[in-house]
């Protein structure tokens, strides 16, 4: 054993180890869409005097952070967003009305003096508002009519509202108020001119009003003087309160201070069930899939595979204790990008593998430790731009995605990390270990790459001319996008809630409900535009534009009527600024998945393999999105995942080809370039149907049993990698082939005379580690 060996086996047990006690002393943080709970989004508002900028938005969290304490809802988490957003996780909350209800009174806490009885108002009791001042006329708890004067003071000056018993003075439930210094004195003049006024009388009131409501509206005590006031640290709210009520006041009162209002422009609730049921389907996706990916690289590459299929594994566990240990709330999306991650960690291994077959195949004298060497040198450029794609794409799941889908994002670049410290160091040092051995370097049907595999052999006695006539690929791909657009343009894209707005609910009831039976019931209770469709095993699910809390309450117990029991899956409101921003977003993202694998290609590679490996990457966008069409399948936000992660396969893809080909053409540069192609082509053709396999199985598995959740995010990246694998060989090398003719720059260098190589000679090839330089 070698001492670079020896370093990458105790640098893979020391990992592993970590990982190990990570996974076992440590639990993951789940999303609210695995644990079941309810996602509220708050945008911050201006007003006419208050920015809501960065600063202002911190103290309204703060601010909110005491009204959900009030509610006991367990282990709440509430963050900013950008500038002016404010992100609500309240787990196992089911229910979100009275959460909807507390964080929603969002106008300002205000005091008011009341000038006497208001009109009688109509039956809906709308407020009368003069449009010309800050009067309103409001009922009061009692429901009589005050009229009330301009607001003299705001919840911005409360300092604390509290409640107690006081048992001394019989006075049961009180609230007691401490402003601010300013506030105070605003507070005792306030007090101070309603106590001009007879006892009993209206005016002798203060009204303390929020959200147009007003919350309390108390007498000034007999006891003090016209002028005189109420000093802030005296004030005391009594009444018939129990103990419930005195408290929900004083929350009110102090919770009631934001400095700015808000507005919920997101809410979405998950069932626990739901969460239970993808966390179960995901790991049996995980296992089928990694099962059979393990087999199928161990009858491919024997027992150089099933080294391969051991590092697999201890990727799986490397990657989820990075995960752990690093605090990432793992979603949804996130949970099926670590599964994912797990078929498409066999790519690096199996580029290696390849490469060391070629290498056997050229001389077959040349020793297993040798050819295995030189394999992992040279798949290694291929290895890093393919990953580098891959962490691009990842990138920007993570920084224009919104909610789960960031999720995904840190997933698939812990995921693409951990696949390359598996591949690079663990199956390395296993291989290297086991090609030290006299048995395996021996015996050549036992290790897996000291003969061609059966693609590349068949592949090499037909060798079929792939590129004679290349515009006639082209002509396929254009047909194929026409045939994705007219679906486009016929069938429409069906855009989920996320990019139009709107509320989305899916309910599962006890007793079978029919389409049209729940469509009647539902419009029956005046929700005559919802859409009814089926989801899942029986469930119901409904579609609507604007739908606050109370009206779901309301559609649910339509359903209950002739569905029994009805429970809520899932809940999905999005308001229409937020839909618009997201549906801009998602383009935003699009484009500049485009332009930054173009620059980076670009950079890495000529401009043409650049623009034909983009040109691919659009064209299995556009079958992508053409296929949902057709199929009339939703477009939502974890389906923008799935289309971003087909850019960084797809551009994967067609890195690995132009890293054989820009190696082919420099090493024989008087050969035509349609030559060079083909043979790029054949020579990488068994990797591309190999590490496909790995994700292919993965998918399948999701497809089958992630259920309505992960189903349509599996059928995007099964969908995607077939279209894939066709564009980065019949799309994106004709396309190449094509501007090559018209562009005048020269081949790329031959190997070892690039950048930094001396003038007119070759740099010297890298020595094999077991060969000691003699010659005879």
């Amino acid at each position: 054993m070698t001492r670079a060996t020896a370093v990458r086996a105790v640098l893979a047990v020391a990992v592993l180890l970590a990982s190990v006690f990570i996974t076992l002393t440590m639990s993951p943080r789940l999303g609210l869409d695995l644990q079941g709970g309810t996602r509220i989004v708050l945008q911050a508002r201006d007003t006419a005097t208050v920015e809501a900028d960065r600063e202002t938005t911190d103290r309204t969290l703060e601010v909110l952070r005491q009204r959900i304490d009030s509610l006991g809802v367990s282990e709440p988490t509430l963050t900013r967003s950008g500038e002016d957003r404010i992100i609500v996780e309240l787990p196992d909350v089911q229910d979100p009305r009275q959460a909807a209800e507390v964080i929603g009174r969002t106008a300002q806490l205000t005091f008011h003096a009341v000038e006497g009885p208001g009109a009688d108002q109509p039956e809906e009791k709308t407020p009368d508002t003069d449009p010309d001042s800050d009067r309103l006329t409001l009922p009061d708890e009692q429901g009589r009519s005050l009229a009330l004067g301009e607001p003299r003071l705001s919840g911005a000056g409360v300092e604390d509202a509290t409640a107690a018993f006081d048992s001394q003075g019989g006075a049961g439930w009180t609230v007691s108020l401490e402003f601010r210094k300013g506030a105070g004195q605003d507070w005792k003049e306030l007090t101070g001119e309603a106590a001009c006024h007879p006892a009993g009388d209206d005016r002798r009131r203060v009204a303390i009003v929020l959200d147009e409501k007003v919350i309390s509206s108390p007498q000034v005590d007999p006891s003090v003087g016209c002028r005189a006031g109420l000093p802030s640290g005296a004030t005391q709210i009594t009444g018939s309160f129990s103990a419930d009520e005195a408290r929900d006041l004083a929350l009110l009162i102090k919770g009631g201070a934001l400095p700015v209002p808000v507005e919920i422009v997101e809410q979405r609730t998950v069932g626990p069930t739901l969460g239970a049921a993808a966390i179960d389907a995901s790991a049996q996706a995980a296992l089928i899939g990694a099962a059979a990916t393990a087999l199928f690289i161990t009858v491919v590459y024997r027992l150089f595979g099933a080294l391969a299929a051991v590092a697999l594994g201890a990727y799986g566990v490397i990657s989820y204790a990075a995960l752990v240990a690093l605090g990432v709330t793992l979603t949804l999306p996130g949970l099926a990008g670590f599964v994912l991650a797990i078929g498409m960690a066999v790519d690096a291994n199996v580029l290696v593998f390849e490469r060391a077959r070629e290498e056997c195949a050229d001389r077959p004298t040349r020793s297993l430790r040798s050819a295995l060497t030189t394999g992992f040198q040279k798949a290694w450029s291929a290895v890093a731009d393919s990953n580098a794609t891959t962490l691009i794409a990842a990138g920007l799941l993570f920084f224009l995605g919104s909610g789960p889908v960031k999720g995904f994002g840190v997933t698939l670049a812990i995921g693409v990390v951990a696949s390359m410290f598996s591949a690079l160091v663990i199956a390395r040092a296993l291989t290297e270990i086991a090609a030290n051995s006299r048995f395996v370097s021996d015996y050549r049907g036992v290790n897996g790459i000291a003969r061609p595999g059966a693609v590349r052999t068949w592949l090499v006695r037909k060798d079929p001319k792939l590129f004679r006539r290349s515009a006639r690929w082209l002509v396929v791909s254009a047909a194929l996008v026409v045939v994705a657009v007219a679906g486009i343009v016929v069938r429409g894209v069906d855009l989920g809630v996320e990019f139009t707005g709107g509320r989305l609910v899916e309910y599962s009831t006890s007793r079978p409900v029919d389409v049209e039976t729940a469509r009647d019931s539902i419009a029956a209770a005046g929700f005559g535009d919802a859409e009814v469709t089926t989801a899942g095993d029986g469930d119901l699910s409904v579609r609507t534009g604007k739908l606050d809390n109370d009206g779901e309450h309301a559609l649910r117990a339509a359903l209950a009527e002739e569905g029994g029991e009805t429970t809520k899956v899932r809940d999905e409101l999005i308001g229409p600024s937020l839909g618009d921003e997201l549906r801009r977003n998602a383009l935003i993202a699009l484009g500049v998945a485009v332009a930054m694998q173009l620059a980076y290609l670009a950079v890495r590679f000529r401009w043409t393999f650049a623009v034909a490996s983009v040109v691919a990457m659009v064209h299995d966008v556009i079958l992508v999105v053409g296929a949902f069409a057709w199929l009339g399948r939703p477009v939502d936000g974890i389906f923008l995942a799935a289309l971003l992660t087909v850019i960084g396969y797809s551009v994967n893809d067609s890195v690995v080809v132009f890293d054989r080909v820009r190696e082919l053409w420099g090493a024989n540069r008087r050969t035509p370039l349609d030559t060079i192609a083909r043979r790029a082509v054949l020579q990488t053709v068994p990797r591309t149907v190999n590490t496909g396999m790995g994700a292919l199985f993965i998918l399948a598995a999701l497809a089958v049993l992630g259920g309505d959740s992960l189903a349509d995010f599996a059928l995007a990246l099964l969908i995607g990698i077939l279209v894939g694998t066709w564009s980065s060989v019949f799309t994106a090398v004709p396309g190449a082939l094509a501007l090559e003719r018209s562009a005048k720059a020269p081949p790329p260098p031959a190997p070892g005379k690039g950048k930094g190589a001396p003038r007119g000679k070759a740099r010297a090839a890298r020595r094999d580690p077991l060969d000691n330089g003699a010659r005879v």
